[in-house]
């Protein structure tokens, strides 16, 4: 079971990162977060980011250094990650790279009633999942050769990842195709027979 944080909204996570360069006022946090690609490595959502950054301060995960005021803009606040902020973004990690959660995709909640379809439907709309994940597939791959050439490998592991899991589930798809189409999936026969006694055009 995930242990209970003080603020457990995976964007604090990110900030705590993010915090470790230097300090930075909200805004320069959101702009760096968003060019390292952040919000593609976890769910986030920006419409709470101040609210997370207050949370934090209540709770001494980050501590605010200075207010600077750049022409007539608004007073910022410039924060710096604190001790605790340290401890709690090496556990949190910790805790994360060692544990396995489960995790909900929609692809399985939709396998899990995948026997609604009939299975010449099921195997067009798999055949379609097919060719844009082996779209997706290729693009990742690209990027992932163009950023090896300027970033360090340690920055790119879970652009790494995120291909492995595109690749297995390619693979996992293709074979279940297989099965579909050449009619070796156990059922197949008493699946297609459901549909056409429910079908009254058939």
């Amino acid at each position: 079971m995930p242990k209970q944080r003080k603020v457990g909204n995976l964007l604090a996570l990110a900030v705590l990162s993010v915090l470790t360069q230097r300090p930075m006022h909200p805004y320069e946090m959101a702009t760096t977060l968003r060019s390292w690609g952040k919000d593609q490595d976890m769910e986030i959502k920006w419409g709470s980011f101040y609210t997370v950054i207050r949370n934090m301060e209540r709770h001494d995960l980050i501590e605010a250094v200075e207010n600077i005021r750049a022409g007539r803009r608004p007073e910022r606040t410039v924060y710096r990650i604190t001790d605790a902020g340290r401890a709690e973004l090496i556990d949190w990690a910790r805790e994360l790279v060692s544990t396995p959660e489960p995790e909900h995709p929609r692809f399985r909640a939709g396998l899990s009633v995948l026997a609604a379809l009939h299975p010449d439907e099921a195997t067009a709309l798999l055949r379609r999942r097919l060719d844009l994940l082996e779209q997706g597939v290729r693009a990742a791959r690209d990027t992932l050769a163009e950023h090896r050439r300027e970033i360090p490998r340690l920055f790119l592991v879970e652009s790494e990842y995120d291909l492995a899991i595109r690749e297995a589930e390619a693979a996992w798809v293709r074979a279940l195709l297989t099965e579909l189409t050449d009619g070796s999936y156990p059922g197949l026969d008493d699946w297609r027979a459901h549909h056409e006694r429910s079908d009254p055009t058939q």
